[in-house]
């Protein structure tokens, strides 16, 4: 308790959604509570019952403290009479304010918040390891619910059995190979470990290229990795090229057809010319998004293959999907990172998608919080210009899009995809997860659901505790008037201007603005403690220094810079595939929610750490309880009762496989304590269109197309782009004619050096 300066303060008022309400705030060392009474007009007790006010049960909000996302203290001196508030912005978007009469205890409670969030040093200390759980938690055991073994039994592969064209590696079993990857790696039966030694060489990290899925009937696979090392001089790897030719080939033993060739074609011809480029016959206006996108991959693709006999198998579009702009993988060359030099790699097409870095997706987050952020203070709904200049539908749909390409490559072209990003554990999860969803219907159960985020977010090292910031920052605490720092684009509430203030001393010196008898869900006299989740964007915490084994005694901090709400922006897309197809998922929203919140909650040890290695060296099962046991234990609150587990191709509505629905993306309103018309207007679905295609043209992610002969879009690696394709192309992706850049393997066509230094810094961070 030597943190706590105040641990009760009696007569606070609460305000939420326009309510107040007065009653005492408890200070613990993982959670803030306020407790009050309802008055009779709020209470559910009817008035005609005997019951006296004596025998009402008291309501409590409880906020756990690595939820706090902003902390804003505003003094005020006596003469002002007003009172002294502090208002608390939480990552699971709950919007509150506390004020107290004496600007003391204001500050006390102010200073006690801030020391138990953000000055604890260590993971170890957060509530998980000392948490208690109820009886019915305690006969769950949410750890056992994957095994990675058993996983991949299910999918037809085992550590003896290679008749599917893969094994299980165990060079990583002690993590000293990739400490960011599981222990055990599916890989191509037919590459030794000695290759996989070569290969990791040159990939970021030493995360080669392995398997994530394997499609039970065509036996073809999403495997994932990091960015090749390529650098200026272009650099190449024959072991990863190796590695990568094997795992394209695993589905050809089984369909008889010959393995694609590794060997270039006898004509070396350069990429082709501007007039080689395919042009696409449709008008762009009369196809849909995916027509395009996979019309983009088959005729290039075509093209190289043209010379070659057509028999089965042979028209395969195997893919490498590098999820960043092309401006961002050029960039990173000239670090030594980069994207493949597809020259080196002629199996295959690679394309780009597009997806934003985590810094764009943290600001866009930071947009849609400031559309709501007065939400303590006043009941009017967010507002709808600031949401839809977030881009935050834009992302998200970019994100699903994205992975429909892949679903559709996997399960209707038979082909294999690799994807990768930057390090491979940001949007390359997303995209691989979300593919996975669409493709196999066990992860859309509750229990498949649970072995994907263990697969594919925590085995496979997407950096919960790095880019969640469970530490917190003292960047996020504000003192108004008396302003320490803080991030420019996260202000304290009202940022502190002349406006907001004149909003909130209005509000809050207005006796009889507040409705008491406010019955809404968002009451504060109707919240049992459950804070919605939402994913923070601005969290992050990162050792001072290189991890110790068994835990150690160093320091953690948070870097603010590398928080994102890249989970948060997975659950996301994964409602709206719920949300379109509402009877092809186990669970329902609720679970999606409650997952979110339960990620900054801390209650848990599941999403503590980056990666495998350091869970086991934390030994968080032994020590915390899993997430999954407060689901397990409670499942009937999170099954969807419309849900349909009937699997008939022949009957629409369901089919195995199932793809996001373009121009359907829409708020997650229940995420943000909203109604769907506040958040969606009406008609409720949002029409998502990418800025620079406009009302006629599809949106898509897909911004480029390579091959070791070809190019369209800014894929197109130091040539000019022909104005038919790159007006079919604008189509298909925001700006491509405009772009026109290389990917690095060619020194023409170079590009201003203080925008390469830009864009190498923004996606390096």
């Amino acid at each position: 308790m030597e943190r706590t300066r105040i641990a009760k303060v009696d007569e606070v008022k609460l305000v939420r959604r326009g309510e107040q309400v007065e009653g005492t705030l408890h200070l613990t060392p993982h959670h803030l509570i306020f407790s009050h009474t309802p008055s009779p007009a709020v209470d559910d007790v009817p008035s005609n019952t005997p019951e006296k006010s004596s025998q009402r049960k008291p309501r409590e909000l409880w906020i756990t403290y690595p939820i706090i996302q902003i902390c804003t203290l505003r003094p005020s001196p006596p003469a002002s009479h007003l009172p002294s508030s502090i208002r608390l912005r939480c990552r699971d978007f709950t919007f509150v304010c506390f004020c107290f009469a004496d600007e003391k205890k204001a500050r006390d409670v102010y200073d006690s918040i801030k020391a138990w969030t953000c000055k604890l040093g260590r993971i170890e200390k957060l509530y998980a390891f000392s948490y208690e759980p109820p009886r019915p938690e305690k006969e769950v055991n949410g750890w056992d619910v994957y095994d990675a073994r058993k996983e991949w039994r299910r999918l037809g592969i085992s550590e003896k059995g290679t008749d599917k064209g893969w094994r299980i590696s165990n060079i990583n079993a002690d993590y000293d190979f990739s400490p960011t990857y599981p222990a055990f790696l599916p890989v191509p039966s037919t590459i030794s470990d000695n290759t996989l030694k070569f290969a990791g060489r040159y990939r970021s990290k030493v995360r080669l290229p392995v398997l994530a899925y394997l499609h039970p009937i065509n036996n073809c696979s999403i495997t994932r990795s990091s960015q090749p090392l390529v650098g200026v001089r272009g650099n190449r790897s024959i072991q990863d090229e190796k590695l990568l030719l094997a795992i394209f080939s695993t589905s050809r033993s089984r369909t008889g057809s010959s393995e694609p060739s590794s060997t270039p074609p006898t004509s070396h011809s350069p990429r082709s010319s501007e007039g080689d480029v395919p042009s696409f016959s449709p008008e762009p206006s009369d196809l849909d998004t995916e027509a395009l996108e996979d019309e983009a991959i088959s005729r290039i693709t075509t093209e190289d293959q043209n010379e070659k006999p057509h028999v089965y198998g042979a028209q395969q579009h195997n893919l490498i999907v590098d999820a960043r702009p092309t401006v961002n993988a050029y960039a990173m060359q000239a670090v030594g990172l980069g994207s493949e030099n597809m020259d080196h790699y002629r199996f295959a097409t690679k394309v780009y998608l597009g997806i934003d870095n985590i810094h764009v997706m943290r600001d866009s987050l930071n947009k849609v919080t400031d559309a709501l952020k007065e939400s303590d203070l006043t009941p009017l709904a967010p507002n709808r210009d600031i949401l839809a200049k977030s881009g935050w539908l834009k992302h998200i749909g970019g994100v699903l899009d994205g992975a429909g390409l892949i679903a559709r490559q996997v399960g209707l072209q038979h082909s294999h995809v690799l994807i990768h990003c930057s390090d491979g554990w940001d949007r390359t999860s997303q995209l691989s997860a979300l593919a996975q969803i669409c493709l196999d219907p066990y992860y859309r159960t509750l229990e498949g659901f649970i072995v994907l985020v263990e697969k594919d977010w925590l085995s496979f090292g997407h950096m919960f505790a790095h880019r969640s910031g469970f530490l917190s920052s003292e960047k996020w605490f504000v003192i108004e008037n008396e302003r320490i720092g803080g991030e420019g684009n996260r202000p304290g509430f009202g940022n502190n201007s002349g406006a907001g203030n004149a909003i909130e001393n209005a509000l809050l010196s207005a006796k009889g603005f507040f409705n008491k008898d406010n019955k809404s869900r968002e009451s504060i006299a109707d919240s049992d403690g459950e804070l919605q989740s939402f994913e923070a964007d601005l969290s992050n915490a990162k050792k001072t220094s290189a991890p110790s084994k068994g835990g150690g005694t160093e320091k953690h901090i948070t870097k603010v810079k590398e928080t994102s709400p890249v989970f948060h922006q997975f659950l996301d897309a994964t409602y709206q595939l719920l949300y379109q197809h509402p009877t092809r998922f186990e669970f329902n929203e609720r679970f999606l929610r409650r997952l979110l919140y339960h990620l900054y909650s801390c209650q848990y040890g599941t999403f503590l750490y980056n990666n495998e290695k350091e869970r086991v060296e934390a030994k968080v099962r032994d020590r915390t309880r899993s997430v999954w046991d407060y689901f397990l234990s409670r499942k009937e609150q999170f099954l969807n009762d419309k849900y349909d587990d009937t699997i008939d191709d022949n009957v629409r509505g369901q089919e195995r496989l199932l793809f996001p629905k373009q121009g359907e993306v829409r708020w997650w309103n229940e995420l943000f304590g909203r109604t769907d018309a506040e958040m969606n207007g009406r008609p409720p679905r949002h029409r998502q269109r990418s800025p620079a295609v406009g009302d006629n043209g599809p949106f898509t992610v897909l911004t480029g197309v390579e091959t070791a002969d070809n190019a369209v879009g800014t894929g197109a690696p130091g040539k000019a782009i022909s104005s038919g394709a790159a007006a079919t192309m604008s189509s298909l992706a925001a700006g491509i004619s405009g772009l026109g850049m290389g990917i690095g393997k060619r020194e023409n066509g170079r590009n201003s050096s203080s925008n390469l230094k830009a864009e190498m810094e923004v996606e390096m961070q």
